[in-house]
């Protein structure tokens, strides 16, 4: 095993060590702590995931004082990647592509398009093969196979409109502009779409498609929006080999923690990013001529004269804010998004995984693992993913042996030789996975989440534009908040932002 320090967070399981809490990551600040005691700053950036790094390279270059304050020990949030033996296990969010301006832009920034890796390993290594369990029925299939039954289902489930959804949301990246498609089909939820649909559904696409749909939503049926598939689906193409080939195909070499760290070390040498790694906030208070916040521990207060709050909206209400924030921010996350998924990944010994896809829906823990690679070892890497489906549900730390049984149900002779994983429903700083928001969400509280709330911005891939719930939708956000907050400051002090 690695000597690289470790994160807190996250998991690992071989048969030498036995579970292991914490892994080892590129994310990883050490020290914990570099700020001046009772320093007035020009911005506090409570947060270190995409958004808040974002926010504070872009104001530190503009010239501003930050400080950063981050609950965990590393930055990355929801979108980190552990460094096993030189190896890279992405613990959260992964695949990046061209088509998302504003990470294809930090890649290019930072010399790192020459790092995408194809992922999953579909026809490259290893013998090509894919299994449902339809039943406890196996069935073999290609992968062209998988994606002509996939492709056939999706094109019935979004096809609302005779035009597959181009009516509907002609314009992904702003929504508003076409506010009559999204307030009829974000009243619906999944299970109201599937209804309409499963008569027209072979009982293998049935199947099949909802295995993916499950682990895409990530929460019960009845309570996802219909609209937010049909927003992911717009973005993508309005096609399943985009919409397969954006979401899910390139991942970076040495991971996301390397990209994440590169933008944080740009923001500290600049000489003007501050920070405070493991000190989760209390309380933020708006005093009107500047903001203070209070650490959880009560040993620690910070001030500045305007604040980003870029905390996961499922987190966000156990923030204490005064003056209180406004009803329906406070409402929508205490609603929450529903997205509770099991990312998961193993290492196996054997080379015929390389190119596996292999759905166990809807009884297995797991719902589908796909091959995403080759470990230094030489065996083949795994990533699974799990729908939060009532009595399916897993926790993977709570018992490894159902964990790798999970894994051996989709495919006998895996040999699991290590185990992987963040259990993002029980990280009290996440709460969930990636963002889809329930039934009537996106009409109701879109817009009042990204307003600000007196010397309070708000930033997160969960509200962001665009490719919200994504990566590149972080970054946006991030970028946006910050040259909101550097106009109004150099506006307020014009002079002294010039020097």
């Amino acid at each position: 095993m690695t000597n690289q320090p470790k994160s807190r967070d996250g998991y690992q399981w071989t048969k030498a060590t036995g579970l292991v809490q914490g892994v080892p990551t590129l994310g990883l600040i050490q020290p914990p702590t570099h700020f001046t005691r009772g320093k007035n700053y020009d911005v506090i950036v409570i947060g270190g995931g995409y958004a808040g790094i974002i926010t504070c390279r872009d104001l530190t270059l503009a010239g501003n004082n930050v400080l950063l304050v981050e609950a965990r020990d590393r930055i990355g949030g929801r979108s980190w990647s552990s460094n096993i033996d030189g190896y890279p296990y992405e613990m959260g969010g992964t695949w990046v592509h061209w088509h998302q301006p504003f990470v294809w832009r930090e890649l290019r920034r930072y010399g790192m398009v020459d790092q995408l890796e194809i992922s999953p390993r579909k026809n490259v290594e290893g013998g090509a093969r894919v299994t449902v369990n339809l039943d406890g029925e196996i069935k073999h299939l290609t992968h062209d196979d998988e994606d002509a039954i996939v492709e056939s289902a999706f094109k019935k489930f979004i096809n609302v409109d005779g035009q597959f959804g181009r009516t509907v949301v002609p314009f992904p990246h702003d929504i508003e502009l076409h506010r009559a498609g999204v307030e009829e089909y974000d009243h619906m939820s999944m299970a109201d779409r599937m209804v309409q649909v499963a008569p027209h559904l072979t009982p293998l696409e049935k199947n099949m498609f909802e295995g993916f749909l499950s682990i895409t939503h990530g929460g019960k049926w009845e309570e996802a929006s219909f609209f937010e598939l049909l927003r992911w689906w717009a973005l993508m193409d309005y096609n399943l080999p985009n919409f397969m080939e954006l979401g899910l195909m390139y991942k970076i070499r040495d991971g996301q923690s390397a990209l994440a760290r590169r933008i944080f070390d740009e923001a500290v040498g600049t000489g003007r990013l501050d920070y405070t790694f493991s000190t989760p906030v209390k309380d933020v208070i708006d005093h009107g001529h500047g903001v203070e916040v209070t650490a959880r521990s009560g040993g620690e207060v910070f001030k500045a004269r305007r604040l980003v709050c870029t905390v996961p909206l499922n987190v966000l209400h156990t923030l204490a804010f005064s003056p209180k924030l406004p009803t329906l921010k406070t409402e929508a996350s205490l609603a929450g998004h529903v997205n509770k998924v099991v990312k998961c990944h193993a290492e196996v010994a054997n080379p015929d995984m390389r190119s596996l896809g292999a759905t166990n829906y809807p009884h297995g823990r797991l719902t589908y693992t796909f091959g995403d690679g080759t470990t230094p070892a030489g065996n083949t890497h795994l990533v699974a993913f799990g729908s939060s489906l009532p009595g399916v549900h897993l926790d993977p730390e709570q018992d490894i042996e159902v964990t790798k049984e999970a894994f051996e149900a989709f495919h006998p002779g895996m040999n699991v030789q290590r185990l992987v994983f963040h259990n993002w429903h029980k990280d009290e700083f996440a709460q969930g996975a990636w963002e889809w928001l329930r039934p009537g969400m996106t009409t109701k509280y879109l817009k009042a989440l990204r307003e600000r709330h007196g010397n309070v911005f708000f930033a997160s891939s969960d509200s962001s534009f665009g490719w919200r719930g994504f990566i590149d939708g972080a970054m946006d956000d991030g970028g946006r908040i910050a040259k909101l907050v550097h106009d109004e400051l150099r506006d307020v002090h014009p002079i002294a932002s010039k020097l």
